[in-house]
């Protein structure tokens, strides 16, 4: 029998580990704020790709290395002298980052160490759940130096509701972890000490579920968002028999018979 073997790729802008199920990519230029260039964005591509290739992993943890989770979009790539076809090009790679991000089939956590601004806001919003420090701030400053959030304005407002997102957007003003967790946009904070302590067990629980139930539920819950009620009701009953065909879930329903924690296996 042919082994699949996962070919692991080396990074230059990032950090990525993986302890047990748990696979941590963390944006590795402190020096840069963590900014997101045009190479971070591709290399942040081939990572979580990697994670969802890889069988073991059953949970993506995003951070940013040092005190800053991610300070968006490298500002240098404005005044670099290519074309606007190319720069064009070179932007689509954040769109296609998003939209991989709701295939990934693995719930996904934003660690939010620090400052998540204009495209880092855009990734913590792209995480499935996030957990922040007391000390990180949020916000999306693109209009006080002429620019507007666009590429990650879909997102945002998957996330937060329509005025608050207006407002951050219309001033470019921050607000601090615990207004971002009152408007959707992570789900709790913590004192910087508790942070990865806080991540580590929610990763941990997530880790425990089963990995079939987890890809058919998130892949479910992304794609019913653009449906008509119907057609999404219609597509999740479609999705529950598929899941009811699991060992997974007949091992889940007999652990709860046989009150005993389930042993799934993604199958």
């Amino acid at each position: 029998m042919t082994r699949h073997i996962l070919e692991l790729v080396e990074f230059k802008h990032l950090l990525y580990g993986r302890r047990d199920a748990v696979a941590t990519i963390t944006i590795n230029r402190p020096d840069n704020r963590n900014a997101l260039g045009t190479d971070t964005v591709k290399e942040l591509r081939q990572a979580f790709d990697q994670a969802k290739r890889d069988e073991a992993v059953r949970v993506i943890i995003l951070t940013g290395a040092g005190t800053v989770f991610c300070a968006g979009a490298d500002l240098q790539g404005f005044t670099l002298e290519i074309s606007e076809l190319d720069r064009y090009f070179q932007r689509r790679n954040l769109a296609d980052l998003f939209l991989e991000m709701t295939e990934l089939g693995k719930p996904t956590i934003a660690r939010v160490n620090g400052h998540a601004l204009a495209g880092g806001f855009g990734l913590v919003a792209a995480c499935d759940l996030a957990i922040a420090s007391d000390a990180a701030q949020f916000g999306m400053p693109e209009v006080n130096v002429g620019v507007w959030p666009m590429m990650i304005m879909a997102i945002v407002f998957r996330n937060v509701p329509r005025k608050a997102g207006m407002e951050l957007m219309l001033t470019g003003k921050r607000i601090d972890a615990s207004e971002a967790a009152r408007i959707g946009v992570i789900n709790r904070h913590v004192p910087p000490t508790q942070l990865d302590a806080e991540v580590d067990v929610l990763a941990a629980e997530l880790a425990k579920k089963s990995p079939i139930g987890m890809r058919l539920g998130l892949e479910a819950f992304y794609r019913m968002q653009d449906m008509s009620f119907p057609s999404a009701m219609a597509y999740l009953q479609d999705q529950l028999a598929l899941l009811g065909l699991s060992e997974d879930l007949k091992e889940g329903v007999t652990a709860f018979f046989e009150k005993r924690e389930p042993h799934f296996t993604g199958k």
